[in-house]
């Protein structure tokens, strides 16, 4: 038998050519953008998503704020539960035994939403923390609006009840703020 020498196999060396290389990764799916502007390096990166996108840096002070507002809204609803003359009392200075019930679900309604700001300490999820910041913003503006209709129809202004209206606005302000902070787009690197 005769053997027939076959010609040495020519690689085509697919790294280095870049039409070639353009082309697999055209047919790949990868290397393009995609909605969000993001260029994906490989196909996983593509199917599982780029992390980066999903970090993101917090602004400063907002896990303690988170902290602070999950106390305390514990503490006023165990307080509106527990205690419901004595919360009125410190607040509008008089009586409210007529109003004990509506305390009552007053403090109610706040342990639900302190269940909320408790759980959304443990998320990194950004959207969740905007609207969770966002819910708290509405309820410190109806609370401020309520307050203050109820004082002007009372006509006074006790001491307990500007220093919560005092603090209902600085409560929207810092979580408008923050709301703000996590709506606004990363800069890239």
């Amino acid at each position: 038998m005769i053997a027939k020498h076959q010609p040495p196999l020519m690689k085509k060396h697919s790294q280095t050519d870049l039409v070639s290389r353009l082309k697999s990764r055209k047919v790949l799916g990868v290397g393009g953008e995609d909605d969000d502007g993001e260029i994906h390096r490989s196909k996983i990166s593509q199917v599982l998503g780029n992390e980066m996108k999903f970090t993101m840096k917090e602004p400063l002070g907002l896990r303690l704020w988170q902290l602070v507002s999950a106390v305390m809204f514990s503490v006023v609803a165990m307080m509106a539960l527990i205690f419901p003359d004595q919360l009125y009392d410190v607040v509008f200075d008089k009586g409210g035994s007529e109003s004990k019930i509506s305390v009552r679900l007053y403090g109610g309604a706040l342990l639900s939403i302190s269940l909320i700001m408790w759980n959304v300490l443990y998320t990194a999820e950004k959207m969740v923390i905007r609207w969770t910041l966002l819910s708290e913003a509405c309820y410190f503006t109806v609370q401020f609006i309520v307050t203050s209709i109820t004082l002007l129809e009372v006509g006074v202004l006790p001491w307990g009840a500007s220093l919560l209206l005092f603090s209902q606005g600085l409560f929207i302000i810092i979580s408008v703020y923050y709301y703000y902070q996590l709506g606004l787009k990363a800069k890239k690197v």
